[in-house]
C-alpha cells in the first residue's frame, strides 16, 4: 500500500509535523482519487538534518559502491515498473501504453544512462601542475513537475546519486503516488537512511522553504519560467547552486526542400503527444509561406485521427490535461487565437464530440499565425499547434529566435548539411534535424527564460560536482 499520507525521510515513513491534505484528482473523471499529506517547513527541516548528517559518509563512498547501489535501484524499479506507469495513468492522464513505455520508460532510462556515465567518469585530472578533483556539491533540494514524473525524478536523482550527493525531493502534488512509488524503490534497493528523502507539498510552502533552506546547497527545479524565477529569487540569499529546466515555445523548422508528409506528420503528432505537455514539444511550426496551405491540410488530417478519449481505453491517442486550472488556461488562449485572428483548421474551444466529462482539449491547429499573436508568443502546453509563414530561411530563423524562450528547435531538410546548418543557427539548448530523437546521453537544457544548467548523461551528473584544484601535487 502506497504511504500518501507519510513522508520518507531518514530510511523511513514518517508522519507530517502537522497533518494537512489535499485532494488528487482524476482529469479523466474528474473525480477526486484519495487524500495526500502535503507538508511544511517543519518537515523540510526534519529532511534537511537528515540529508546532511548523510553527506558525511555517502559523498566519500566509491564508484564501485555508487555503481552497485544504482544497479539494485534500476532492479527494483523494473520490479515496480507498472505500477508506477499505471499510477502516472490516473494521476495525469497519460494512455497506458504511453504511461509505461515513455512516461515510466523514461525513468528507467536516465537511471540505466547515469549508471553508463559513472562507470566511465573521470573524476580528478591533472592540469598544469594541479589536479583538478569533482566532488559532490553537497544536499541537493529536488522540486519536480507533473507532466513527466519520474523522467524528471530520474534524471535528478540518478545523478545525484551518482555524484556521491543526498537529497530532499518535493514531487508536484497532483501527481504524487508514482513518487511515493519511487521512493519505496528506492528503499528496496537499500539506498542508506537520509541519502534521498521525500516530502510532499506545495510550492508556496515546502518549495519555498527548500529554496532559502541554509542547509540544502542546489535546487534542481523543473517548472513553469515564472516559478523558477521565484527559486532562483529565493535561493541567492544563501548564494546556493540553481540549475533551472523551465518553459519553452519550440520552432520547428520546415525547410523548402523537405519531406512534408513526413515532418508535418511528425511535428504535429509530436506536439499532440502527452496532450502537448511537454515543455519542449515543437509548438512553433515555420514553414515557406507559399506552403501554407498544404501544410495546414497534412496537419488537420493528423489531428483529425488524433482521439482524445479515456485513458485505459483501446485506440486513444491522447488523455486529458492534468487539471481545471490548466484545461481554463488552454481554452482561453484557443480562443485568443481565434480572436487574433489565426486560421483555425482544426479542433477549437470546447471538449471533443462525444465526452461530456474530464479535462479533455479538442486537437487543435491554427494556419496563418503572426509571430506577435499571443498563441505564438505564449506557453500554451496542450494540444494545440501554431502553423508561422516565412519568405524565407533567413526571415524562419529570426521568427525561431523572435521567443524569450530557448529550450529546443527543430529542423526538416532535403539533407543532413541544411537541417544542421539552419541548426546551429537556432538559440536553443536542444536541436532536433530530421525527426531523430534526443539523445539521452547529450545534454539537455535552455538559453534564455528556459533555464540554466543542464541535465542528462555527465552534463546531468557535473551539475552536482563541485569543482576543486589542488595545486603542487
Amino acid at each position: 500500500m502506497v504511504n500518501r499520507l507519510k513522508f520518507y525521510i531518514d530510511g523511513a515513513w514518517v508522519d507530517p509535523a502537522a497533518m494537512k491534505t489535499v485532494k488528487v484528482v482524476n482529469p479523466a473523471t474528474e473525480e477526486p482519487l484519495y487524500d495526500v499529506a502535503v507538508g511544511s517547513k517543519a518537515d523540510v527541516d526534519k529532511a534537511v538534518a537528515a540529508a546532511s548528517a548523510a553527506f558525511a559518509t555517502f559523498s566519500v563512498t566509491t564508484r564501485e559502491e555508487r555503481i552497485a547501489l544504482l544497479e539494485k535501484i534500476i532492479d527494483a524499479y523494473k520490479a515496480r515498473s507498472k505500477e508506477i506507469a499505471a499510477a502516472i495513468s490516473d494521476e495525469m492522464g497519460a494512455p497506458i501504453p504511453m504511461a509505461e513505455r515513455a512516461q515510466a520508460g523514461s525513468g528507467l532510462g536516465h537511471l540505466m544512462s547515469t549508471l553508463q556515465v559513472l562507470k566511465e567518469y573521470h573524476f580528478e585530472e591533472t592540469v598544469g601542475k594541479a589536479t583538478v578533483v569533482r566532488e559532490p556539491i553537497g544536499v541537493v533540494g529536488m522540486i519536480t513537475p507533473w507532466n513527466w514524473p519520474l523522467n524528471q525524478i530520474a534524471c535528478k536523482v540518478a545523478p545525484a546519486i551518482a555524484a556521491g550527493c543526498t537529497m530532499i525531493l518535493k514531487p508536484s502534488e497532483f501527481t504524487p503516488t508514482s513518487a511515493l512509488i519511487f521512493a519505496e524503490v528506492m528503499h528496496a534497493a537499500g539506498v542508506p537512511k537520509g541519502v534521498f528523502n521525500l516530502v510532499n507539498g506545495l510550492g508556496p510552502e515546502v518549495g519555498v522553504a527548500m529554496s532559502e533552506h541554509e542547509g540544502i546547497d542546489m535546487i534542481s527545479f523543473t517548472g513553469s519560467t515564472r516559478a523558477g524565477i521565484d527559486v532562483a529569487k529565493r535561493a541567492a540569499n544563501t548564494v546556493k547552486r540553481v540549475s533551472q529546466e523551465l518553459g519553452g515555445k519550440s520552432p520547428n523548422v520546415i525547410l523548402e526542400d523537405a519531406d512534408f508528409t513526413k515532418a508535418v506528420t511528425g511535428g504535429v503528432a509530436s506536439v499532440f503527444n502527452n496532450s502537448g505537455q511537454s515543455c519542449n514539444a515543437p509548438t512553433r511550426m515555420i514553414v515557406p509561406a507559399g506552403k501554407m496551405k498544404e501544410v495546414a491540410a497534412i496537419a488537420k488530417a493528423v489531428a483529425d485521427k488524433t482521439k482524445a478519449g479515456d485513458p485505459k481505453a483501446e485506440g486513444t491517442t491522447i488523455g486529458p490535461v492534468v487539471n481545471r486550472t490548466q484545461w481554463d488556461k488552454i481554452q482561453a488562449l484557443i480562443k485568443k487565437g481565434v480572436d487574433e485572428g489565426a486560421t483555425l483548421v482544426a479542433g477549437g474551444p470546447g471538449l471533443p464530440e462525444g465526452v461530456n466529462k474530464g479535462f479533455y482539449v479538442r486537437p487543435t491547429v491554427f494556419a496563418d499565425v503572426t509571430n506577435d499573436m499571443t498563441i505564438a508568443r505564449e506557453e500554451i502546453f496542450g494540444p494545440v499547434i501554431t502553423i508561422l509563414g516565412a519568405k524565407d530561411e533567413a526571415e524562419a530563423v529570426k521568427i525561431a529566435n523572435d521567443t524569450p524562450y530557448g529550450l529546443a528547435g527543430y529542423v526538416s531538410a532535403g539533407s543532413v548539411e541544411s537541417a544542421k546548418r539552419v541548426g546551429k543557427q537556432i538559440r536553443a539548448g536542444n536541436v532536433n534535424l530530421n525527426g531523430v530523437p534526443n539523445e539521452r546521453l547529450a545534454p539537455f537544457g535552455g538559453y534564455k527564460q528556459s533555464g540554466n544548467g543542464r541535465e542528462w548523461g555527465k552534463y546531468g551528473m557535473e551539475d552536482f560536482l563541485e569543482v576543486k584544484a589542488i595545486a603542487g601535487t
